[in-house]
């Protein structure tokens, strides 16, 4: 396992994380915010399909089990879905601040291999905040919660505005979201993208 880059530290100005008021309740599960999410949309044949719960303070846990079309090696996980597994957990965690924010910097760790079958238990956390940054951590577990590691990650997240999305993302998925009639799934596909 190799140490945190300097740039996923926190500077010494960086402040605790801050729950927002209207924060999903802990124990809460937060849902897709896009349904066409490959990390947790229900739309993904081949997604990850991940299910992300709110935690105490700035935390949540989440899980996701691995499909054959997740493999690499025969049978094994590939490591750029574990990556995106650790990600979208860790970009959930912008639910909890009520924050738009994207990955800016993301390190992992790939500390012993995941089957194809097994669950990948995450949990995530928010270690600062330091203006528009957002400096977080998680790992991901197989064989329970309280199993072995099999990856971590450190991140760096940016807070953005809604324009950030309408500017760089495919018109046709920009209309598609801003014109569905639930205003909750509207909101929610802008409100954090991971």
């Amino acid at each position: 396992m190799s140490g945190v880059s300097a740039s996923l530290q926190p500077p010494a100005d960086a402040v605790p994380p801050a729950r927002h008021p209207d924060a999903p309740a802990p124990g809460e599960l937060l849902g897709a915010h896009y349904g066409a999410c490959f990390g947790c949309g229900d739309d993904q044949p081949h997604g990850l399909h991940l299910q992300a719960r709110a935690g105490q303070g700035v935390s949540i846990t989440a899980e996701f089990t691995v499909q054959p079309a997740h493999q690499g090696a025969p049978g094994l996980a590939h490591g750029g879905v574990l990556a995106t597994a650790l990600d979208e957990t860790l970009g959930s965690l912008n639910w909890l601040l009520r924050t738009i924010a994207v990955t800016g910097r993301l390190e992992t760790d790939f500390l012993q291999p995941v089957p194809v079958g097994a669950t990948l238990y995450l949990e995530a956390e928010v270690k600062a905040v330091a203006g528009r940054k957002i400096y977080s951590t998680a790992t991901g577990r197989i064989g329970g919660p309280d199993g072995p590691v099999a990856v971590r990650a450190d991140a760096l997240f940016i807070e953005v505005k809604v324009d950030h999305f309408v500017e760089h993302g495919r018109e046709e998925e920009i209309q598609a979201a801003m014109q569905d009639p639930d205003q909750v799934r509207r909101v929610r596909a802008f409100e954090v993208n991971p």
